[in-house]
């Protein structure tokens, strides 16, 4: 017998510390952000001996004890010491309790109740449907300093960002039929790296990789905030495949998801006995969309949980950026709630001021410790100054999705062409307000589901008429002020609803017209990384200029795209009918010559090759109310780019 086991016999849990006076203030101020080196399970050395010290938050505990596979899950006999300060803390060191030991914590409430809760702040847990924590250590040998110390410029709102959204599940499997088995960590890095890379996206966005127990949640319904889910491996797995992003020279957005919590037995919900989480007041406390439960916002110790969260990633998964999901339901006591099922605030509003306030801090804290990072909001609302600084009276997030863009450009490109001189204001409104924050063009996850068929089958006409639709769409997209958010499947016309328990339709790539649309999309990608004039006002109304917009009849619209330097001008121009237009002609400001540098149209994305060659210089002419004209063909329900040619310096006039 070692002498680690002959103590732990001796003595089932010693008592032990990691909070400091400080800690604790900060934790009850709501202000702590990094709670995770405190709470949760830690493997130390303690006078020697080597085991795991616990702390859990259970305000409203009489007993707690930590039980697991290396007590034979008794309830009693490793019983925590709770702290004397009133923090609600409870901990303890548990000698000869090693890295990789299961465990759960028996809670018996002060009203008596008895319950059986895994780690909050737990760093690894079983593979679903097993519930217990895992011991873990997160140590990891990083070697993605380069990306680490120049990603300021990758991650800055003036440079090019084009984001791929991937379920990790659900992007591909091992067998299609089965959906149990999935691929590791490393598995899809190896697949996912090089294919996102070759696509010319600049960042990935993984739809939420911490532990949940229903894979029909799709990881909005987390269990473990501090864990990644071990459905593909280990938390060091998953830092390895974020590192291969690095190193690729591709950022890692992850989704996060501080709005709502689901009510599994071993969750969050009456953590102790009592509403420790979430709103004891079920109009505030209870979210009817989802069947889960709202945090509680105005609870410092509920501030700190989730602000220690947030930073968590960032620290210690070398996360890019957080896309912050349902804003919208976090900042509205009313939303989706009807007459007499939400509760006011003191001032009589509809605004949680308490998550309001948490958003500012978060954000705060989140551009105070990481300022080379992005947070992306996704809200549908017109709540004043999302993506505004704080002292601005904004959120304070960098970014947020553009709901409106993307509901109003589906509506208009769903609908007939020989409709749609009609509905021409529809699409050109999102540039009234376009500037009013730092907006992302979202095409995601939600567009396809849920009945609202794939990208490809919302487009009307034949099968090279939806294609010939989706090209444009992503041309106006991609030319459109903002950054750019595209769902896995989307980029080579998936023409099936996205299935979490399935793959992507990968045979689809054996067709021209899919082979098509993927190379344009790459196109695409590429184009605009290497186009200052689409990023570098990309939230500046000094960046566009309409030029045509008021052609109903032949459903053309024409802008300029400008970069910061004189002479930086992109002309697009969008035929949304399927009739070529030839000698058409657009009136421009400046006088000079202009070269197509992409086409939507272009036989190699199998388009029927409607395009202009050479250079096409301007003529003194005044054309709708510009000085200077060109003359263009204008490809059918396609896009023309062309780019304002530079004088050659070298040259003497």
């Amino acid at each position: 017998m070692t002498g680690d086991t002959k103590r732990a016999l001796q003595q089932y849990v010693e008592p032990f510390t990691l909070f400091s006076s400080s800690d604790i203030t900060l934790f009850q101020a709501g202000s702590h952000y990094r709670l995770y080196e405190k709470f949760g399970a830690h493997p130390m050395e303690v006078e020697g001996a080597n085991g795991t010290y616990f702390a859990v938050w259970a305000p409203d505990a009489a007993f707690v004890a930590v039980m697991g596979d290396f007590n034979g899950w008794d309830h009693y006999s490793h019983t925590l010491y709770p702290r004397w300060d009133s923090s609600g803390i409870w901990e303890g060191f548990v000698p000869g309790v090693k890295p990789g030991s299961l465990y759960k914590y028996f809670i018996r409430s002060n009203s008596g109740e008895e319950l059986i809760k895994g780690d909050p702040y737990a760093n690894y847990w079983e593979v679903r449907p097993k519930t217990a924590s895992v011991v873990c250590q997160l140590d990891y040998e990083w070697d993605d300093k380069k990306w680490m110390d120049h990603r300021r410029k990758n991650n800055a709102l003036d440079s090019p960002y084009a984001v791929y959204e991937v379920h990790l599940g659900s992007w591909r499997r091992p067998d299609p039929n089965d959906p149990e088995r999935v691929y590791s960590y490393q598995e899809i890095a190896d697949m996912l790296v090089p294919y996102v890379k070759e696509m010319g996206f600049t960042h990935v966005e993984l739809m939420p990789v911490m532990e949940h127990p229903f894979d029909g949640s799709w990881g909005y319904q987390i269990a473990g905030y501090f864990a990644p889910t071990s459905r593909y491996g280990t938390p060091q797995d998953l830092m390895e495949m974020i590192e291969a992003f690095h190193l690729a020279g591709i950022g890692v957005i992850l989704d996060w998801v501080p709005s709502h919590f689901p009510y599994d037995a071993h969750g969050l919900f009456r953590f102790d006995g009592s509403h420790v989480y979430e709103y004891a007041d079920m109009r505030k406390g209870y979210h009817p969309d989802w069947n889960s439960y709202i945090f509680n916002y105005a609870r410092n110790e509920v501030r700190s949980f989730l602000l220690s969260n947030a930073i968590f990633w960032l620290d210690r998964f070398h996360a890019d950026g957080l896309r912050v999901d349902a804003v919208a339901s976090m900042i509205h006591l009313d939303y989706s709630r009807e007459r007499g099922a939400w509760l006011p605030n003191e001032l009589g509003g509809n605004e949680n001021l308490e998550a309001i306030s948490f958003l500012k801090k978060l954000n705060e804290t989140v551009y105070a410790l990481y300022p080379d990072v992005q947070t992306i909001a996704e809200d549908s609302t017109s709540h004043y100054g999302v993506s505004r600084p704080t002292f601005m009276g904004g959120l304070g997030f960098g970014m947020k999705w553009m709901m409106g863009w993307m509901n109003d450009t589906l509506d208009y490109f769903k609908k007939d062409p020989i409709h749609r001189k009609w509905y021409q204001n529809d699409l050109t409104f999102s540039l009234v307000y376009a500037f009013g924050e730092n907006f992302m063009l979202p095409l995601s996850h939600d567009e396809v589901v849920h009945g609202k068929s794939p990208m490809l089958y919302k487009m009307p006409g034949d099968d090279w008429q939806r294609f010939a639709n989706l090209r444009l769409l992503y041309s106006y997209m991609y030319t459109h002020p903002g950054t750019k958010l595209l769902f896995m499947g989307d980029e080579f016309g998936q023409t099936s609803e996205w299935n979490f328990r399935g793959e992507l339709d990968w045979h689809l790539m054996q067709h021209a017209t899919h082979k098509g649309l993927k190379a344009f999309v790459k196109d695409l990608n590429e184009f605009y990384k290497g186009s200052t004039a689409l990023y570098e006002q990309q939230f500046d109304a000094a960046g566009f200029e309409w030029i045509t917009v008021n052609d109903y009849d032949n459903c053309v619209l024409a802008y300029v795209r400008k970069g910061k330097a004189a002479g930086d001008i992109l002309l697009v121009v969008l035929n949304m009918t399927p009739v070529a237009r030839e000698n058409y002609l657009v009136g421009l400001p400046v006088a000079g010559q202009w070269e197509e540098v992409l086409n939507s149209d272009a036989p190699e994305y199998y388009g029927s090759g409607v395009v202009n060659t050479g250079i096409i210089s301007t003529v003194k002419q005044t054309y709708n109310g510009r000085d200077y004209t060109i003359s263009l063909r204008l490809p059918p329900l396609g896009a023309t780019l062309l780019k304002l040619r530079q004088p050659d310096s070298s040259k003497r006039s």
